[in-house]
């Protein structure tokens, strides 16, 4: 943090999100660049963090509703924008308004942005999401010469525009996974039969972050960086974020509301789980589980408080937690950061996903509206 913060507040530093973006397009140089802000961009921002990807290069962006799609456009963001999470009765006429590259996994799905683009006068442009493996959505192999075959009708019928064929890797974080071979095969096979039936994507992709990192032969014409672009490894086994070049860009703190002395013997917070073992101070940190942080860090979740190490003490409430400060007396309004880039001797993201039993992605993505976004080194959106 620049500065002590007056509230909680997560830090978010553009700029090592802009170096994140072309240490990631270094990985794949011959292949386009998605960057994914989907779930206001893990938690960072939305907007902010899509222009920041955009301006250090990043030829798409990528969400999972139509909403945040449609909010990037209404923001200003321009360019291509892929959306692949509909359901039915989804704003496919305003999707197709906006220009936006809609994901299609089903015969449904074609039906109503057909039924669409009829009403709206114009083209759905649409990518063609096959199931190699995963087990989300996406097209089921055995269903898939159906759905290339009606989406090629609505191709000549001037309906859709078919800009791509993709998919997503099950287990691309274990790097050496059977699977990860078998769905690149099975991808493979899938576009292959659809570019022979004559289906002329403008894109072909399977590559998320893990991918990105570590599997070359995955990034056909794109890949989608998502976490990895934020500075959070993929995981343990893909290894720590300084190992590709790549910087953590979230830093949440927040200041102590209260420091006060308490005698041996003394419970801390609900249900008495921390027990005083004798004379100390208890430092209050305004940030609880109605903040994001996890309910399940408690007793375990680490802090650095005024320069030093501590851990939560205690169960973690919905607003606050506290810390045993050990007799140390720092002022009222003292720095307590909870995870950072770890170069200050902060945890990182990494070390609260440990602390919980979870991963980093929800640690960064599950902070709450209540704490304040602070976006350094953005720059001003054109005509401001």
């Amino acid at each position: 943090m620049n500065e002590t913060p007056s509230r909680p507040r997560a830090e978010i530093d553009l700029a090592a999100l802009r170096a994140n973006v072309r240490a990631l397009r270094a990985r794949a140089p011959r292949s386009a660049f998605m960057a994914v802000v989907k779930a206001d961009a893990y938690g960072h921002g939305m907007v902010p963090c899509a222009r920041a990807a955009k301006e250090a290069g990043a030829d798409w962006l990528g969400v999972a509703t139509p909403g945040e799609a449609l909010a990037l456009r209404a923001a200003g963001l321009e360019g291509p924008l892929m959306c692949w999470l509909w359901t039915p009765g989804g704003p496919w006429r305003q999707g197709i308004e906006a220009e936006l590259d809609m994901s299609v996994s089903a015969i449904w799905a074609l039906d109503e942005v057909t039924a669409a683009a009829r009403e709206a006068g114009r083209a759905a442009r649409i990518q063609l999401k096959a199931d190699t493996g995963l087990g989300r959505s996406g097209c089921q192999p055995a269903d898939w010469p159906e759905l290339v075959e009606e989406a090629l009708r609505a191709e000549a019928e001037g309906l859709v525009l078919v800009t791509g064929l993709w998919s997503h890797f099950a287990c691309a974080d274990e790097p050496g996974h059977p699977s990860i071979a078998l769905q690149l095969d099975r991808f493979r096979e899938m576009t292959a039969y659809a570019e022979e039936r004559g289906v002329r994507p403008e894109v072909r992709h399977i590559a998320n972050s893990p991918a990105t990192l570590t599997l070359p032969e995955s990034h056909f014409d794109l890949v989608r960086p998502g976490i990895a672009m934020y500075g959070v490894s993929p995981s343990a086994e893909i290894g720590v974020p300084a190992d590709f070049g790549l910087r953590p860009v979230m830093t949440l703190a927040a200041p102590l509301a209260l420091v006060k002395d308490v005698p041996a013997g003394h419970g801390v917070s609900y249900g008495h789980q921390y027990v005083t073992q004798g004379r100390t101070t208890l430092g209050l940190v305004p940030l609880g589980y109605g903040d994001g942080v996890p309910r399940h860090a408690s007793g375990t979740g680490p802090v650095l408080v005024a320069g030093k190490p501590r851990t939560v003490a205690g169960r973690i409430a919905m607003d606050q937690f506290v810390v045993d400060l050990g007799g140390d007396e720092p002022p009222v309004g003292s720095e307590a950061v909870l995870f950072g880039p770890g170069d200050k001797g902060e945890p990182t993201a990494e070390d609260w996903a440990r602390a919980a039993g979870t991963i980093a992605y929800e640690i960064v993505t599950r902070v709450g509206a209540r704490v304040e976004r602070v976006h350094l080194g953005e720059t001003p959106p054109p005509g401001e």
